[in-house]
């Protein structure tokens, strides 16, 4: 069949008198191709109509498509199973130019960029080997849209802190950021909205501010508006994982940072030149960085526990042992972790990333030999265990008021327990409360393994909805105790010792259904110095620990001091302490 432009070279030869052979001559075609030309008088192409061996049978296939849910090869073979004779190309030919069981391809869209114009970041799930075992990471990826320069690294998660600190890497490396960022509608960036509507949430709005650059979200469905960032994945996969094994997640990154740099130098055919080259180009456009960069850390409150290590993330990290007790800021970096106590620096360890959660303790943290914290009793406590025993008279009103604080507490359906120093104390409140409680349970030093078993026995099998109480001596408190349902705590003890407190307080902190608030008791004469000492070396232990508010204050103490409620037995009335 001759062509479009055969047939409008015939028309016009004819038009200029020329005869039929010598069009013929001319064109190199035959004579009747020319009269089909002529008798036709236009130079458009006849489409030739043919009958279709798939048209006699529209309603099976379409019926067909439908049930095999648009796979062709089954729809032919139960054509075939009903004795349609039909090969498969043609019901493919067919099913193609009637637009049956698939939309016709659309075509993609084509987007310049100018230098600076514009960056766009992704992340993708892989499968790297490190350190031995096959593990999922999140891939962070950056490319800046005229040039093709990329960089990407690496991520145990995808967090808006690891965002901020992958960012910051790879404007460094790029040494400055194009005008827009832009992004899928991800809820790492995203507040609210999609597309162009997208409003960043706050912490990422003022993270662009501070490079100069906005962020911008494409519209959904169209993924092609960020193929510069989506292409570059394939070859991550396939290309930089395959094969390579780690020894961390810090020599991945550094071998992701080498293989950028060859990437980047390598020529492109279609760019007619390497990333690199162009990115010489485009450097002047980008926004330069600001003059100082702080480096992106999480930060977090913790207090040191009893052996003198602090949690982050299921890890824990040593301090010094004299800071146990003491409420620290944690600043977490991508690779690190600072511990601050005030203004200073008192430890930095290297991240743990891994799964299995890991203690990392420094030498140099745990107390020299012989030198470890005394366990034996403060000399404030031991001057009260040496000292006179307080009157009658106060020593019953103190009592009374603390009988009247536990059966309160039991009244309002709450799982108490009271610490005391002395067996013959502990015996007094068992005797007064055993009426109140209808499970009372007795905890002293000295038991023995049969009867500790039993006591554990005993409290397991009391049921939750039933009242109980528990009445402990300090000591045998601190020997690994161990109640989830506890939620009130009477100290009627009096310690000085920050780990002390913390170990009677941590009693109160274990999660357990229903427990929403915790409360502790605490009783203090300030009318005698020493008792007024050690209770204000309690108040910072409890402000340390978090129980401080801002409540009304009274009897001349701070406002930092936290919410203690203190008797004042010769006044016959109480003060709250803000």
């Amino acid at each position: 069949m001759l062509d479009q432009g055969l047939r409008t070279a015939v028309l016009s030869l004819q038009a200029k008198g020329h005869g039929i052979r010598q069009i013929a001559r001319a064109l190199q075609i035959s004579r009747g191709a020319v009269r089909m030309v002529l008798r036709s008088g236009s130079p458009t192409v006849p489409r030739i109509e043919r009958v279709e061996k798939a048209e006699p049978y529209r309603v099976q296939i379409l019926e067909w498509v439908d049930r095999c849910r648009g796979n062709l090869v089954r729809v032919h073979e139960e054509l075939i199973a009903q004795g349609v004779a039909i090969s498969y190309p043609a019901l493919t030919a067919f099913c193609r130019r009637h637009g049956i069981g698939h939309e016709p391809p659309a075509p993609v869209g084509h987007y310049d960029f100018e230098p600076g114009q514009e960056m766009q970041h992704d992340t993708s799930p892989h499968r790297a080997s490190i350190g031995g075992v096959e593990q999922r990471v999140e891939t962070a990826s950056l490319v800046l849209c005229h040039s093709r320069m990329l960089f990407f690294q690496a991520s145990p998660v995808v967090t808006r802190f690891y965002c901020k600190a992958f960012l910051t890497d790879a404007l460094e490396y790029l040494s400055g950021a194009a005008a827009t960022c832009m992004i899928d509608n991800t809820h790492v960036v995203v507040a609210s909205g999609t597309g162009a509507r997208m409003v960043p949430a706050p912490e990422m709005a003022a993270f662009a501010e501070r490079f100069s650059f906005t962020f911008r979200a494409h519209e959904k469905g169209d993924a092609n508006r960020s193929a510069r960032v989506e292409r570059p994945f394939h070859s991550i996969e396939h290309n930089f994982l395959a094969g390579r094994t780690f020894a961390d997640l810090a020599d991945l990154n550094a071998q992701a940072r080498t293989f950028c740099d060859k990437v980047n130098a390598t020529r492109k055919k279609h760019l007619h030149a390497s990333p690199r080259e162009l990115f010489a180009a485009e450097q002047p456009h980008l926004r330069p960085l600001p003059l100082y960069v702080p480096e992106v850390y999480a930060l977090h409150h913790r207090l040191v526990d009893v052996e003198g290590h602090v949690n982050v993330h299921g890890h824990r990290y040593s301090v010094p042992y004299v800071l146990i007790g003491r409420q620290l800021e944690v600043r977490e970096t991508k690779d690190r972790i600072d511990l601050y106590h005030g203004p200073r620096l008192v430890a930095s360890h290297p991240k743990a990333l891994g799964r299995t959660f890991t203690r990392v303790t420094v030498p140099e943290h745990r107390p020299p030999r012989g030198a470890r914290p005394s366990t034996q009793p403060s000399p404030e406590e031991q001057a009260l265990a040496q000292a006179d025993p307080p009157p009658p008279a106060y020593a019953a009103a103190l009592n009374q008021i603390i009988l009247d604080d536990v059966i309160q507490a039991l009244e309002e359906k709450r799982s108490p327990i009271l610490l005391t120093e002395r067996r013959d104390h502990l015996e007094f409140f068992a005797a007064k409360l055993r009426n109140f409680a209808r499970h009372l349970v007795v905890l002293h030093g000295g038991m023995g393994v049969k009867e500790r078993r039993r006591v554990q026995q005993q409290l397991a099998a009391i049921p939750p909805h039933e009242e109980r109480l528990l009445l402990a001596t300090g000591r045998y408190i601190g020997e690994g105790f161990d109640d989830a349902r506890l939620d009130t705590l009477f100290l009627t003890l009096p310690v000085s010792w920050r780990g002390t407190l913390v170990q009677y307080t941590g009693r109160l902190h274990r999660l357990h259904p229903g427990k929403t608030e915790v409360r502790i008791f605490d009783y203090v004469d300030r009318d005698v110095p020493m008792l007024l000492r050690m209770f204000q070396r309690r108040l910072r232990g409890y402000r340390a620990i978090g129980y401080a508010r801002g409540e009304r204050l009274s009897g001349g103490m701070k406002a930092s001091d936290g919410l203690i409620v203190e008797y004042d037995v010769a006044a016959g009335n109480e003060t709250d302490f803000g």
